[in-house]
């Protein structure tokens, strides 16, 4: 077995030092718990409302319910980063919890419904006051690029009260969705949810997101990295933005030092994935791009799949390229076929 295999496993069989009694699930999620909204539209249409491309925007509930009258809704489904992955992995057939913030509205019970009907626990109650539920609407260009308008309600006031100890410790992974590092007191409760998943001897995984988010947050983002991370999703914009680096190459010796495990995203140049001083490269599926909403997100669920059934990691890396492959040929971070038929020669 190749050493970056064998480094993975002794890091996983060092950290899990509870009873090998206690059947532990798979991952929990803490992300925004967000609806997403998707519409395709003109480069037009995005200039016209002030829309950076590919970038996603934050904005208020009357800026957020302006644009939706201007759209025709194509999907409405339960969405947000870190819930894109759980519900990647729960179709994948692993067992899953999230962590998120809903106000009792049509958008939280269509978020719950969405919970339900993809066997996703959860501890999630409706809140009756204070803002409604977050919500982002999704514009996809004939390019296949989406840019995102993103209200995120009542997600950003998810606090430490939110987080069930017992479920972060019976969940093999914590998974942290990098768009809450840019809420003060939503930050504090990653930290402490990163605290108690290193105590309960569990890994830590963390998706940076979105480039300008890691600009707004380099050092607190490298801080939480190095103390808590065990592994690391990025894309290829992201990574470099968070090392001060224009080329790839160049963060590679860096990272190594800073996190177990880092896995790159490329686009059509596949991914790379980084353990200790081992670099493996995995190669892109060929596929007709419709949408790449959720392209990483479901890379991730591929890949933390493979981390909970004791995949060595270039088969969590393909497992990862064939579940994104799949949900960029459709519109939307959902799949309608079958995902673990995808993944049965793996």
């Amino acid at each position: 077995m190749n050493n970056y295999i064998t480094n993975f496993k002794k890091l996983y069989n060092k950290r899990n030092r509870m009873s090998k009694k206690m059947d532990k699930k798979d991952v929990v999620g803490i992300g925004n718990a967000i609806v997403d909204i998707i519409t395709d539209d003109t480069d037009e249409f995005l200039h016209v409302n002030n829309i950076k491309k590919g970038s996603m925007k934050l904005c208020n509930e009357k800026e957020s319910e302006e644009l939706y009258n201007q759209i025709k809704p194509k999907i409405q489904m339960s969405g947000g980063s870190a819930a894109n992955t759980i519900a990647g992995i729960a179709s994948l057939g692993g067992r899953t919890n999230f962590i998120g913030k809903l106000y009792n509205d049509v958008f939280g019970k269509i978020f719950l419904e969405d919970l339900r009907l993809l066997e996703i626990e959860h501890d999630i109650k409706l809140s009756e006051e204070g803002k409604t539920t977050a919500r982002c609407i999704v514009i996809v260009t004939p390019d296949a690029q989406r840019s995102l308008v993103t209200y995120l309600g009542c997600s950003s006031n998810l606090n430490i009260h939110d987080i069930n100890i017992n479920v972060i410790r019976n969940h093999k992974i914590t998974y942290l969705e990098g768009y809450l590092w840019d809420l003060p007191k939503v930050k504090e409760t990653m930290i402490f949810a990163s605290e108690e998943c290193n105590k309960s001897g569990n890994l830590v995984a963390l998706t940076l997101s979105d480039t300008f988010c890691v600009k707004r947050h380099k050092n607190s983002f490298l801080k939480l990295i190095r103390n808590h991370v065990d592994i690391l999703f990025a894309n290829e914009n992201e990574i470099m933005e968070l090392y001060n680096k224009n080329e790839i190459d160049k963060v590679t010796d860096l990272i190594k030092d800073d996190c177990e495990t880092v896995v790159i995203t490329r686009g059509e140049k596949g991914s790379i994935i980084i353990n200790n001083k081992n670099i493996f490269e995995i190669d892109s599926i060929q596929c007709q791009v419709v949408d790449t909403t959720g392209a990483g997100d479901l890379y991730a669920s591929g890949f933390l799949y493979g981390i909970t059934k004791n995949k060595d990691l270039e088969t969590c890396g393909k497992i990862g390229t064939r579940i994104a492959a799949e949900v960029i040929s459709n519109y939307g971070a959902r799949s309608k076929r079958n995902l673990r038929e995808l993944i049965i020669n793996e």
